[in-house]
């Protein structure tokens, strides 16, 4: 079985479904003769022409309506937005387009369209380099979102997204394009080769959306994670010696509530990572949901460790992202309460 990064994955999932279904196309900025500035879409134009991959001009809201259009007609694109800071131009079509196209027509026409992002810090991209907008897709009904943390699940999910018949903001974290990262960030990188995920099936195969992934088994506490925080949240309970319960959620929505539950009633405590500001973040609906529904199973109240409540800053980088030492604090706050 070959041994993939995050880059390699997509790029043989655009692969896969490509030469299974003419109607796939794929476009965006640069994702065409360069192959994508993080080159997911390396050697797509070549292998399948000009017509299935193209280059689009820089308008983010151009590029999502197009893909409407397309879509309605029974194409199937896959679109690239370039970074997810770039995503807010093409916000008005998704909600009010791609979000509502089967409620508005009664189930008459569906969108099956995927709109890939890179998102998330650790790379000093700076303010507009490094954003988290995830919360502002899983508020919009008639969406579903994505979050890989591995070049396994990146594949199978990507493959899952292309074939449904629903909209999927794909959002992939860019901090583990090449290797997982334990937020200690003055450490040499980790390539993924030597991560059991790495190894990816050539061919065909898919991820469930809406199922998510225990990748550490516990009884003392739950760590709810995605993307590159699941890396960093298995990193913290390891360092803290701790029997901790960590779920990779992998599909935002739909949210695989049952697992959650089924651990949380287990542990009797929650901690939640994510790497977007505090306010108004996934995280905090993780928190009612879990305080709602486990309420009489939990022995402390539910912990979130979060970016700050700020433009990501690229001289404070690490002291914005949410890794080792916080982690540490949050899991010593869950433990003693």
């Amino acid at each position: 079985m070959p041994t993939m990064n995050m880059i390699q994955a997509l790029n043989d999932a655009h692969k896969v479904m490509m030469r299974r279904d003419d109607d796939i196309v794929v476009f965006g900025e640069d994702i065409g003769f360069f192959g994508g500035v993080f080159r997911v879409t390396e050697g797509l134009q070549k292998e399948f022409g000009k017509a299935r991959t193209f280059d689009a001009p820089i308008s983010e809201g151009g590029i999502v309506a197009t893909a409407v259009g397309m879509a309605a007609y029974g194409i199937k694109p896959v679109i690239e937005i370039q970074f997810a800071d770039y995503i807010y131009p093409g916000y008005d079509q998704i909600v009010s387009e791609v979000a509502k196209m089967r409620y508005r027509t009664a189930g008459e026409w569906t969108m099956p369209m995927v709109i890939r992002t890179p998102y998330g810090g650790g790379i000093f991209g700076g303010q507009t380099h490094s954003q988290s907008p995830e919360s502002l897709f899983t508020h919009i009904a008639g969406l579903k979102v994505v979050v890989p943390s591995t070049p396994y699940d990146a594949k199978g999910l990507l493959i899952a997204a292309i074939e449904d018949p629903d909209p999927v903001v794909f959002f992939e974290p860019k901090r583990i394009y090449n290797g997982p990262f334990d937020g200690h960030h003055d450490r040499p990188v980790t390539p993924w080769s030597k991560h059991p995920a790495s190894d990816v099936p050539e061919g065909h195969y898919t991820v469930p959306l809406g199922k998510a992934a225990v990748v550490r088994e516990g009884n003392e506490l739950t760590v709810l994670a995605y993307g590159t925080m699941v890396h960093v949240a298995l990193a913290a309970v390891q360092d803290q010696g701790l029997d901790a319960e960590v779920i990779d959620l992998r599909t935002l929505v739909p949210l695989d509530i049952e697992t959650i539950e089924k651990s949380v009633e287990k542990t009797g405590r929650c901690l939640i990572a994510q790497e977007a500001p505090r306010t108004s973040g996934f995280a905090a609906e993780l928190s009612a949901l879990a305080q709602e529904r486990c309420f009489y199973h939990l022995e402390a109240p539910v912990e979130r460790v979060t970016g700050w409540d700020t433009p990501y800053p690229h001289a404070y980088e690490w002291a914005y992202f949410p890794g080792p030492k916080r982690m540490k604090k949050a899991l010593e706050k869950v433990m003693a309460d």
